[in-house]
């Protein structure tokens, strides 16, 4: 099993909390973890009906079968567990007993603050990160302050990464990464969606999926997608919902100041797993990432997700952002940390121009009340650099 970068946050939460919450998508590894960080812990999957029948019936009984701590699967499909587990913690006042999983955030975090607030951490556990899938999980983007350390010795291919995506099971079983990803939206389906809205067509919402897809990278309209979409801006605005809580797209907000008043306001859309997107955008093969109309979006939200990814796993409290005026001058992210702001562009070009730069250059020079710290560029480039006052990053080093 690869290193995941969020077992000691969940180590260290275990010996103060009574209570760990780990949500994330389906298939992000959570179950795997959390077995190999609490060997001593009983497991119970509430997707088994018989454990899910029993704990509906007597959750009393249920609970108390597993007094030296236990890790409860899918632990939103028996929500009413939570107010005996609140007594129990309570009572007993010691940490690290329940271990709580789910995939469906939405409906566990409800759970949780109904009845646990207060006495539980907690986590998200996303898809690998490239320095988790390097085997590497200390050394990524936001440890690397020196460009003379950002040097790495795996030599993976960008449009490979792109087109399998980052879902653990892919790379710990080689599978095939289309037929995998194909199964897991129709789970995904089946199981996520259809417990927590009312829909009697699917393709619908499969449908909507995909439109979003090829929205990538770009600024939400909503209206655009309900008129595509053929539904309502209410069923648009509760489906973006789902598909942020469910964890598989993410909304970046637009950074706001009063250096100019004029930006634009609404989120841009990425997704967390390129896999997945390149699934939904129809790409059969690595190949075709490299002359797709969208291959810019493509690696622009592959180094969107990874430092988002980072983030949650690390527990840091840096912020992610865009930034965009009405004329069009735009910064494809700003990491926001502390009082400091950083400011990059994104390029999926192999080759560094030194054009790609004067974005970034135009923010500094209207930037005058924020602190900014670094600026640069990512790019689709092997080499990390110094070019003037510009931190110009390979995609290798995120």
């Amino acid at each position: 099993m690869k290193l995941r970068s969020i077992s000691k946050a969940l180590i260290e939460s275990s010996r103060h909390y009574p209570v760990i919450s780990l949500t994330g998508p389906r298939q992000s590894g959570k179950t795997t973890l959390v077995k190999s960080l609490f060997p001593n812990h009983e497991y119970v999957l509430l997707e088994n009906p018989v454990d899910r029948e029993f704990a509906l019936s007597d959750p009393k009984g249920f609970l108390n079968r597993y007094s030296k701590g236990v890790i409860i699967d899918e632990a939103q499909r028996v929500p009413d567990l939570f107010s005996y587990i609140q007594g129990i913690v309570d009572q007993r006042q010691k940490p690290g007993q329940f271990i709580l999983t789910g995939s469906q955030n939405f409906l566990l975090l409800e759970a949780i603050g109904q009845s646990l607030a207060g006495r539980v951490s907690i986590h998200h556990l996303m898809p690998f990160t490239l320095s988790e899938l390097q085997d590497d999980p200390e050394h990524h983007f936001f440890n690397r302050n020196d460009l003379k350390l950002l040097e790495s010795s795996k030599k993976d291919d960008l449009y490979e990464i792109l087109f399998s995506g980052l879902y653990p099971r892919i790379h710990d079983q080689h599978l095939e990464p289309r037929e995998w990803i194909g199964n897991y939206i129709q789970t995904y389906l089946e199981r996520d969606v259809r417990s927590v809205i009312n829909i009697g067509d699917l393709e619908s919402y499969r449908r909507f999926f995909s439109l979003c897809a090829g929205r990538c990278g770009q600024i939400l309209d909503q209206a655009s997608l309900a008129n595509d979409g053929a539904v309502s801006h209410t069923t648009v605005g509760r489906w973006l919902s789902i598909l942020e809580a469910s964890f598989q797209i993410i909304t970046l907000r637009p950074y706001f100041k009063n250096f100019n008043k004029r930006i634009i306001k609404r989120p841009k859309l990425y997704f967390t797993d390129t896999g997945l997107l390149c699934y939904l955008l129809g790409i059969r093969s690595p190949e075709e990432i490299v002359t797709h109309p969208l291959k810019g979006a493509l690696f622009e939200n592959f180094i969107v997700a990874d430092l988002f990814k980072t983030i949650n796993h690390h527990q840091l409290s840096s912020k992610l952002y865009y930034w965009r005026e009405s004329n069009k001058l735009e910064i494809d992210i700003l990491i926001e940390d502390g009082l400091n702001i950083d400011a990059y562009e994104i390029k999926a070009s192999e080759t560094f121009d030194g054009r790609y730069v004067e974005q970034v250059d135009k923010f500094r020079s209207i930037s005058q009340d924020i602190r900014l710290r670094n600026c640069g560029v990512f790019y689709a480039g092997d080499e990390s650099f110094q070019y003037k006052n510009h931190r110009i990053i390979s995609w290798r080093h995120v």
